[in-house]
C-alpha cells in the first residue's frame, strides 16, 4: 500500500519500496582507519583555549549547509576555527569544551551519524547520505579525530544545563545558537580568542601553507602557458585554468579569483572575470590554492599579456617593486606589524610625489594619506586557514602588536590608476599593478615561501618567454 508520501516526479514511497531499500546493504564500517596527521597539533590547540576560559563550556560549530538557489546548495566549508580545533571538516558538527572542577576541559566533537539503513532517512531527501555520499561513523570519527564523538541530535538536550557559564561562535549554526543562552559580547570573546590562538603557526601548519604555495606556482605557471587561449576567450580562460590545478591538487581555490586584464586591474575585487584579455594590456592575477587540510595561498602577479612591458608600464611596475622590496624589507621578529604596511606605503608615496599625482613633500603626503587615491588598500593581512587570517583577533596582538617566528603573512603592495581619473594624464588611466608574496616570519627576518614566482620586471618577460604559448 502507498503511504503517500511525495518524493519529486514519484507518486509516493510504498511499503514495498521501502522494505526493499532497507535490506541487502553491506557492513562498510572502517574498523582501524588511521588518525588524521593533524590530530595531536589540534590537541595542543584545544589545550591552549582550555587555559584561556577555564570553568566554563565552549561550543564551536562547524557550520551548516547554505542554500545557492532553491533547493541546490554552496559547496561546504567548515568554520576556520572548528577546523583549527579538531582537524575534522564535516558539516552540521561541533566542538564542545566541558569544564572540569580542575580547571581543565573535556573535549567532546558532535557529528552527523551515518544514516541508519532502518528507516527511509538514508535515501530519501537532498542531504541524504546515499544522495551525498558516506559519512564517517561516531566510531571511524573518534579514532580518525582522536576525539569522544557524539551524535549531534543530542546536543540541545547535553547542553541544557544553564547552570553552567557557555560561549558559543556565532553565525555558524542557528540551531545549536537557539538551544544555548548566551551573552553576545562574551560569546565574541570567544572568537577573538580563536583568532589569537591563530596567529604563529605551528610546525604542521607551516608545511600545509608550504605546499598550498607550491600548487599555487604551479597554478600562476599553467596561467601562462594558456595566455594564448585568453586571448582568444576571455578572462574565463584564465580563471579556469587556475581552478582546475586548484581542484587537482587541493581541496579549491582559497578565494574568489581575479584575472583582472587591462582595465579590470584597477578594481581591487574584481571576480566576474569575463572582460576580454588583450595583447599589450596587463593581466593582474591574484590567486590561491586551497589544500586540502583548507589551508590557503594568497599570491598576485602583474604580468604583460603581449610578454613585454611597455615603457609606461615598466615604470609602474617598478615602482611597485620597489615598494614591496622595502615592505618585505620590514618583516623580521620584533618589528610592529605597521611597519612593512608604511614602508611600502611611503615609497609609493614618494613615486607619486614624483610623478606629480598628489602634492608634495612626501611625508606630508603620508601623513595624510593622499597615496590612498592610488594605493587604495593596505599594504598586505595574516594568512592560513582563511585569507584573510585570524580577522576577529585583538588589535593588540594584530595590527598594534609585533611579528614574532611562525606568522604568516603577505605583502602586497599596489597602484590603482582608475580609467575615469582626471587627475592623471591619458596613458597612465586603466593601468593596475599588485605585486603580492607571503611571508613566513623567521627566527631573524623572513622566508619568501612564493619566491617561486618571479618578481622583477625583467625576471617576469624571462619567465612568460619561456613559458607563454
Amino acid at each position: 500500500m502507498a503511504k503517500g508520501r511525495k518524493n519529486g516526479l514519484y507518486r509516493g514511497i510504498s511499503d514495498e519500496l521501502s522494505a526493499l531499500m532497507r535490506t541487502g546493504w553491506a557492513n562498510t564500517e572502517k574498523l582501524d582507519p588511521e588518525p588524521i596527521e593533524q590530530a595531536p597539533y589540534a590537541a595542543r590547540r584545544r589545550a591552549a583555549l582550555s587555559a584561556r576560559f577555564p570553568g566554563e563550556r565552549l561550543v564551536v560549530p562547524s557550520g551548516i549547509l547554505k542554500i545557492r538557489a532553491n533547493d541546490s546548495h554552496y559547496p561546504f566549508r567548515p568554520y576556520s576555527g572548528y577546523v583549527h580545533l579538531t582537524g575534522d571538516q564535516a558539516r552540521d558538527g561541533a566542538l564542545v569544551l566541558e569544564p572540569r572542577p580542575d580547571g581543565g576541559h573535556d573535549a567532546h566533537c558532535y557529528q552527523l551519524p551515518r544514516d541508519s539503513r532502518d528507516s527511509d532517512e538514508f535515501w530519501t531527501g537532498m542531504t541524504a547520505e546515499l544522495w551525498m555520499g558516506r559519512r564517517r561513523s561516531l566510531a571511524e570519527s573518534e579514532r580518525v579525530l582522536d576525539l569522544p564523538c557524539r551524535d549531534i541530535r543530542t546536543i540541545a538536550e547535553d547542553l541544557r544545563d544553564t547552570g553552567v557559564p557557555t560561549r558559543v561562535v556565532r553565525g555558524h549554526d542557528p540551531v545549536i545558537e537557539a538551544a544555548l543562552t548566551t551573552d553576545e559580547d562574551r560569546d565574541a570573546e570567544l572568537e577573538e580568542a580563536l583568532c589569537d590562538l591563530r596567529l604563529v603557526k605551528d610546525a604542521w601548519e607551516i608545511g600545509e601553507l608550504r605546499g598550498a604555495v607550491d600548487a599555487t606556482v604551479r597554478g600562476f605557471t599553467d596561467v601562462v602557458r594558456e595566455l594564448s587561449q585568453a586571448v582568444a576567450t576571455s578572462e574565463r580562460w584564465i580563471e579556469g585554468t587556475f581552478f582546475r590545478r586548484a581542484r587537482v591538487e587541493g581541496n579549491d581555490v582559497g578565494y574568489g579569483s581575479i584575472c583582472a586584464a587591462g582595465e579590470h586591474a584597477t578594481i581591487m575585487h574584481w571576480v566576474r572575470n569575463d572582460g576580454p584579455v588583450r595583447p599589450g594590456d596587463l593581466l593582474l592575477l591574484d590567486a590561491g590554492v586551497e589544500a586540502r587540510t583548507l589551508y590557503t595561498a594568497d599570491v598576485t602577479r602583474t604580468l604583460p599579456v603581449s610578454g613585454t612591458f611597455t615603457p609606461l608600464q615598466r615604470e609602474i611596475y617598478d615602482a611597485v617593486y620597489e615598494a614591496q622590496e622595502a615592505g618585505m624589507a620590514a618583516v623580521k621578529p620584533g618589528a610592529h606589524y605597521r611597519d612593512f604596511h608604511e614602508a611600502a606605503q611611503r615609497s609609493l608615496t614618494g613615486r607619486l610625489v614624483e610623478w606629480g599625482f598628489i602634492e608634495g613633500p612626501a611625508e606630508r603626503a603620508y601623513d595624510l594619506c593622499l597615496q590612498r587615491r592610488f594605493t587604495m588598500a593596505g599594504t598586505g593581512h595574516m594568512l592560513g586557514l582563511d585569507v584573510h587570517d585570524c580577522a576577529q583577533a585583538r588589535s593588540e596582538g594584530y595590527v598594534d602588536g609585533v611579528l614574532e617566528p611562525g606568522m604568516v603573512l603577505t605583502v602586497e603592495p599596489g597602484l590603482y590608476f582608475q580609467p575615469d581619473d582626471l587627475t592623471v594624464p591619458e596613458e597612465w588611466r586603466g593601468i593596475g599593478v599588485r605585486i603580492e608574496d607571503d611571508l613566513l616570519v623567521t627566527a631573524d627576518g623572513y622566508e619568501n615561501l612564493s619566491a617561486g614566482l618571479p618578481r622583477s620586471s625583467d625576471e617576469v618577460e624571462a619567465w612568460m618567454r619561456e613559458f607563454a604559448g
